[in-house]
């Protein structure tokens, strides 16, 4: 027996120990606190062990009595749950038996009609055969059904190929698909076989009533390949009457085949009724009632009738052979309809009332594992009860515990006597934590220190990553600043420089209009055209320092105007070639020499990298959109897919903040940044692309923001140029867009010196290389010069725009040529 514990400490005498020896006297001496005395005494024992022998007992009996009823409840759930799976598959198996039945019908008629072209057997049927025989297949893997139906699911498309692509029969056809249709309906008599007698009455009508269904479908099949064997029909004179007669013959081999599908479509007959009389003989009342409600209308007793005349023997007669099959095929196919849709709400039914057994039968075992589940708590209450008896020591405890709780430092270590088990080992627990207590009051002073020292070092930290953040901060303005210097200062000097460009533009456009040396003209004419590349590079730094120029046109500006603006700013203008621009487009003064200088470099990058004796051609479209495409052609030395790629990243997501940087690597490079800068400022899509015959194309679409109606005064364009002192013409950048367009303003004929200048300028090129043909030309004659194609002929005059006022004075047509061929650009 347990050795007596002492509940309370007594009144008297002081405090005494909280336990002592029976027959000894008590001390009020405390035990030193860093060295308690061992508790408990004997052999250690274990509490648990006897709380859980009780409880392990009292278990085991209520499991060992419990079980097999458990276990019996459980095998019922399991064997209605397999039902409820093999009606489900049973069901599934039943449609495809349907869907093949039919397949089969429509291929022995196929056979037997002697393969005719294009009436083959249709293969939406047999796609959804092959779907359903898919999700069977995949099913019955994962229900881990027997290999064999699995082997038979496989066989259909074999039976089908062999029957299609073979030399057999049509009733051997027939015989094949039935062989397959009898696989499937074994599962319904399978599934017959497992109902237990708890499934209710009529467990094999069912599968009679599937095997009638299977032979009226063959009855059909059979009676229609019958008559879809070829016959001929002879007329003879009939000696006695002498009237004309219509008789119909076969060979001896259809008549044999005919009479064969006979036969067995009378069998079928047969074997049809015996099942239907057995589904009568063993059917509920409510299952005969169904089906006698559902087979039943017109069709059916006309589909009866041609069974009665049809299949009563193993040959079809002279008038029989003159059924309709067509008839035939309706009225059989009805009765046929309405069999399998009995059979399908019967199977429906089935699975319904398989599921509600199931439902039972969880319903059934869950009772039974509530009753055990009570059973075992009022053993565990019980063996909780017994426990009870062992709790009263650990009132000591608790109390000493919580004593030592209150007065860490300075209390007493627990006394206790009794048996060595775990309230032993929970008092030595006690007194250890006890004496680490003290020992954590003697060192909670020198962590307290050392934490005011940590704590001083942190401020001292955040002090100095604020000072940083500030430095960083300082750094930032200031980084911030030189940029806005720098760019400043970019602005500064491109402005100046404009300004030295204009003035010299200005100033070479007065010695033009003075000068009546055709050679001398021409030199001017290059130096107008080299300050017009000037003015575009000093632009190019407005656009890197981000600033807009502020000149704007005060009207819409034709595109082809804006286009020959591009072409004058290019190097090598007379490679351009200008072959065709959308009629009446007109672009926003706003944006009009913004897209002239993106067209421009463009332009600059296309001539650059190319062959110097390939031209290089600008071409626009108006889309369906309302925009308006220009496209850039060189057959340069082109870039790999990669590099094109990466460009066409850089200039779909664009970011004005991005500084511009090297070619090389990663980088636009000088004209595409340019580029890319303009594109974003008026929301233009620019994409380069790469052609087939070599080179790139870029790719301009205009939106339809930046586009602007015409002008409602035009005057027509004259597009004939006259050759300068008997010299050929030629077709300069710019005609053929011209000839294109409808609405431009008019231009006058040309100065005769400013004719013999450009012979001069055409003179100096022919010496110093071959000039492209057709492309020749000073760079503001072919901005402004409206000179039809020669290649055109006739017909590119008749392509002008509509006649409008004629009228115009002829010193206003004078001005408007000088002005236009005075100035490289808009």
């Amino acid at each position: 027996m347990r050795a007596p514990v002492q509940k309370t400490r007594p009144r008297r005498k002081g405090r005494q120990s909280a336990s002592g020896e029976a027959s000894g006297p008590t001390t009020n001496t405390p035990a030193p606190q860093n060295t308690p005395d061992p508790a408990g005494r004997g052999r250690p024992t274990h509490v648990r062990n006897r709380l859980i022998v009780a409880v392990a007992v009292v278990a085991a009996a209520i499991a060992g009595a419990g079980a097999p009823s458990v276990i019996a409840a459980s095998g019922e759930l399991n064997d209605s749950q397999n039902l409820v799976t093999s009606a489900e598959r049973t069901r599934d198996a039943l449609a495809l038996a349907h869907s093949l039945a039919d397949e089969r019908d429509e291929v022995t008629a196929f056979l037997a009609a002697g393969r005719p072209k294009g009436a083959g057997p249709s293969e939406r049927r047999s796609a959804r055969v092959d779907r359903q025989v898919d999700e069977l297949r995949a099913e019955a893997v994962e229900a881990d059904a027997p290999a064999s139906f699995v082997e038979t699911l496989d066989g259909i498309a074999a039976v089908r190929r062999a029957a299609l692509t073979g030399e057999s029969g049509a009733l051997e056809a027939h015989r094949a698909y039935s062989a397959v249709l009898t696989e499937l309906h074994r599962l319904a008599e399978e599934l017959a076989e497992d109902l237990p007698p708890r499934a209710g009455s009529g467990a094999h009508a069912l599968a009679d009533l599937d095997t009638a269904v299977q032979q009226a479908a063959s009855a059909r099949g059979l009676l229609l390949a019958a008559l879809s064997v070829p016959t001929s029909t002879q007329t003879t004179i009939d000696p006695v009457t002498g009237l004309p007669a219509t008789t119909t013959t076969s060979s001896a081999a259809q008549t044999k085949e005919r009479d064969a599908l006979t036969a067995a479509a009378q069998q079928a007959n047969v074997r049809e009724q015996a099942a239907l009389a057995d589904f009568a003989g063993t059917a509920p009342k409510a299952d005969r009632a169904s089906y006698d409600s559902t087979v039943n209308g017109p069709d059916v007793a006309a589909a009866e009738k041609y069974l009665a005349k049809l299949a009563d023997g193993p040959t079809l007669s002279g008038s029989e052979l003159a059924t309709d099959t067509k008839k035939l095929d309706a009225a059989l196919s009805a009765r046929v309809e309405s069999m399998r849709g009995v059979e399908a709400s019967l199977n429906a039914q089935r699975a319904k009332d398989l599921a509600a057994l199931r439902d039972d039968d969880v319903t059934a075992l869950e009772i039974r594992v509530a009753v055990l589940g009570a059973l075992m708590l009022l053993a565990v209450g019980v063996a909780t009860g017994m426990a009870r008896s062992l709790t009263r020591p650990l009132s000591v405890l608790r109390r000493g515990s919580a004593r030592l709780a209150a007065e860490p430092g300075t209390g007493e270590p627990v006394k206790f006597t009794g048996r060595k088990d775990e309230f032993a080992q929970v008092v030595n627990s006690v007194n250890a934590l006890h004496a680490h207590a003290v020992a954590l009051n003697e060192r909670i002073a020198t962590l307290e220190d050392e934490r005011k020292r940590l704590v001083g070092q942190r401020q001292k930290m955040a002090d100095e990553r604020d000072r940083f953040r500030t430095e960083l901060a300082e750094a930032t303005a200031g980084l911030a600043q030189v940029r806005q210097s720098i760019h400043g200062t970019f602005v500064s000097l491109a402005l100046r420089t404009l300004g030295l460009v204009e003035r010299q533009l200005g100033v070479i456009e007065g010695l033009e209009e003075r000068e009546q040396d055709p050679e001398r003209l021409a030199t001017l004419f290059r130096l107008d055209h080299f300050a017009t590349v000037m003015r575009r590079h000093s632009e190019n730094l407005l656009v890197l320092a981000g600033a807009e120029h502020g000149h704007q046109h005060p009207g819409p500006v034709p595109l082809v105007d804006v286009v020959r603006a591009a072409v004058s700013e290019v190097e090598r203008y007379e490679r351009v070639r200008i072959s065709s621009l959308p009629p009446y487009a007109h672009l926003a003064g706003f944006a009009a020499d913004d897209i002239s200088h993106l067209v421009a470099e463009l332009l600059e990058n296309a001539s650059s990298f190319s062959p110097p004796d390939i031209p290089v051609e600008v071409s626009g479209w108006l889309l369906e959109s309302g925009e308006v495409m220009l496209s850039v052609q060189d057959e340069g030395i082109g870039m790999t897919s990669e590099r094109l790629a990466r460009l066409n990243a850089r200039l779909a997501s664009f970011d004005p903040e991005d500084t511009y940087d090297e070619e090389s690597g990663e980088g636009l490079g000088l004209g595409l940044y340019v580029v890319a800068r303009l594109a974003h400022r008026h929301g233009v899509r620019v994409q380069l692309r790469e052609q087939k015959q070599g080179g790139v194309t870029a790719v301009v679409v205009l939106p339809k923001g930046l586009l602007a109606a015409a002008p409602t005064v035009a005057v027509p364009s004259d597009t004939t140029a006259r050759p300068a002192q008997g010299a050929a013409a030629m077709s300069l950048p710019g005609a053929d867009a011209e000839v294109n367009s409808n609405v431009l303003y008019g231009r006058p004929g040309r100065d005769p010196l400013i004719e013999a200048a450009e012979d001069t300028l055409r003179g100096a090129d022919g010496a110093g290389g071959p000039a492209e043909p057709g492309t020749t030309g000073s760079p503001d004659t072919a901005g402004a010069e409206s000179t039809a194609d020669t290649d055109a002929g006739p017909a590119a005059d008749t392509n002008a725009e509509p006649a409008a006022d004629t009228d115009a004075g002829p010193t206003a047509d004078a001005d408007a040529t000088t002005t236009a061929d005075a100035e490289p650009a808009p």
